[in-house]
């Protein structure tokens, strides 16, 4: 696969993703591991499915070096648990806007954990992205509650999680993304363990299922497959600055869907994060 295609690839997982904010919402009053446990169920359970189809690769497909393994699973497991919390902890919008600082974090380690320089103007597009944060936490001076303060934070952690995965993932260019399945699965043991630990079950409503029947095909099935061909064969800083139109889309199917109210706040910070994207990306003159 080319540098391009594979740079494709991580863009319709990107598009997937765009989904997800809208499928979790759908989900209210589903506890934020059990939601994990089951998307990831679905997604691992289809995985292995691909692999011993006929004329599939078969089992053997699952295997990779110990510290790829921990890195895919630390991530899967962790991002998204931040992310169903910060979505059931602050209003949705604002928290799904928070989290998509990761398309610019990625921008600007793609820098350092690659060895390169960072330019000021990469640091420059960071401090865009957390005036940004900033913004929609605060709803343009007025709004910021304090209950909603551990959803925000959740929301940020998520950002730095996916951030460094995507960088760091470029390391482990020679296992197949094939292994991402079996990722799924120990996450999805991962998130019934916690849930079992920490929640009470909740019966989810057909609809619900439905919701969470899509979320594991899609957005944390297939989409997981695409980015990690995109993260280790495709350009990884187009891939982040990319990765913007995904709270653009996410953002207009919460508004669509009537999943949250529009406010001017969150024009903003998406001019201001959009900005920041582009000026991390910006190359200097010859």
């Amino acid at each position: 696969m080319t540098p391009n295609q594979a740079t494709a690839a991580g863009f319709a997982a990107i598009l997937l993703w765009s989904s997800l904010a809208v499928l979790t919402a759908a989900t209210a009053g589903i506890p934020p591991f059990q939601l994990l446990a089951s998307g990831f169920g679905i997604a691992g359970l289809a995985g292995l499915l691909a692999l011993v189809r006929p004329g599939g690769p078969g089992l053997s497909a699952l295997r990779q070096p110990l510290p790829a393994a921990v890195l895919g699973v630390a991530a899967l497991f962790g991002y998204h648990a931040l992310y169903f919390i910060a979505l059931k902890r602050a209003p949705v919008v604002e928290a799904n806007l928070v989290n998509y600082l990761w398309p610019l974090l990625i921008v600007v380690f793609a820098g350092p954990l690659a060895g390169a320089q960072v330019r000021p103007a990469q640091w420059l597009g960071t401090l865009l992205g957390l005036a940004a944060a900033v913004l929609l936490v605060g709803r343009g001076g007025g709004g910021f509650r304090a209950e909603h303060l551990p959803g925000y934070l959740a929301a940020l952690g998520a950002a730095l999680t996916w951030s460094l995965y995507s960088v760091l993932n470029r390391r482990f260019g020679d296992v197949p993304s094939t292994a991402m399945a079996g990722a799924c699965l120990l996450v999805a043991l991962l998130g019934a363990g916690a849930h079992l630990a920490f929640e009470r079950t909740m019966a989810p409503a057909p609809a619900q299922w439905l919701a969470i029947a899509v979320l594991g095909l899609g957005p944390t099935g297939l989409a997981f497959w695409l980015w990690d061909i995109g993260t280790k064969r495709g350009h990884i800083a187009l891939l982040g600055t990319l990765s913007y139109a995904a709270p653009l889309l996410s953002t207009g199917f919460l508004l669509v869907f009537g999943r949250a109210q529009p406010h001017w706040s969150q024009t903003v910070a998406m001019l201001l994060l959009l900005s920041g994207a582009w000026l991390s990306l910006r190359r200097r003159p010859a």
